[in-house]
């Protein structure tokens, strides 16, 4: 595991979107291959995005050949609802970039086959060859896409009802009134995101603290999510001090001296 701490959110979103244009880049994608992109979203990946869209307008990066698959979206509510991913993605990022429509994937919240629709997004991800990076949140609870505690380490994309703290947590969004927040929404699951070639988690403010602590201090478990990603080859944790802030300070120096040293 590879874990990143910058002193404040901004710089961690500089850092992220930095190294997203630079994955992006180093693949030389075509349109016959190319580059697959998972995305979140959520408040933490926001200054990423504000930061992609700047190295693309200042020429440093092209989407034109980024394919992109959302990790969720609430189940019952349109795309050209405020509160739904659709409506974020392309508010926040896709309206902003030269990606092109056909390339962009985000689960249906209104399909009236669960199963299908799952099943179909699995399969369009292997038509691709795989996720190539993987971009994530991370829930105070630790969960990661809409994996909540005890979700299945090997999960694939599904149904999931959403656990109180995480409907809590997203009600900043809708009002601060729990009663409009969905409590299910389609998400990919635990093996999708650990299939992909690369992943960064990222976490921002003191209130994601305990679940850093257990992403990387941790044992393996299914009550924290998040420490799936000890298992992965090629896995990054993206943090701000104050996420940092319950690590021992043996594990900071350890993770910032490695950085020093170029990794």
């Amino acid at each position: 595991m590879r874990v990143i701490i910058k002193d404040n959110a901004v710089d961690i979103s500089a850092w992220v979107a930095g190294y997203i244009a630079y994955s992006i880049k180093r693949a030389k994608p075509t349109a016959k291959k190319p580059f697959v992109l998972g995305l979140p979203t959520g408040s933490t990946p926001l200054g990423v995005y504000k930061e992609l869209i700047k190295l693309y307008q200042n020429k440093k990066v092209s989407f034109e050949h980024v394919v992109t698959f959302n990790m969720d979206e609430y189940i019952g509510l349109s795309p050209e609802d405020k509160n739904s991913y659709h409506y974020f993605m392309h508010e926040n990022f896709f309206n902003y970039i030269n990606i092109n429509p056909k390339n962009i994937h985000i689960l249906d919240g209104q399909t009236k086959d669960y199963a299908k629709e799952c099943e179909d997004y699995e399969n369009a991800i292997k038509a691709y060859g795989g996720i190539d990076l993987m971009l994530g949140g991370i829930g105070t609870d630790g969960h990661i896409a809409f994996n909540e505690p005890f979700s299945s380490l090997t999960s694939r994309t599904r149904i999931k009802t959403l656990a109180p703290s995480t409907i809590k947590d997203n009600s900043r969004f809708f009002d601060n009134d729990i009663s409009k927040v969905p409590t299910q929404a389609l998400t990919i699951g635990i093996g999708t995101i650990m299939d992909a070639k690369e992943v960064i988690i990222m976490a921002t403010g003191e209130n994601k603290a305990e679940a850093i602590h257990q992403a990387i201090e941790g044992n393996i478990n299914h009550l924290w999510p998040v420490t799936v990603l000890q298992m992965h080859r090629y896995g990054i944790i993206a943090c701000d001090k104050a996420a940092a802030k319950k690590l021992a300070p043996p594990t900071i120096d350890y993770f910032q001296n490695i950085e020093k040293m170029g990794g």
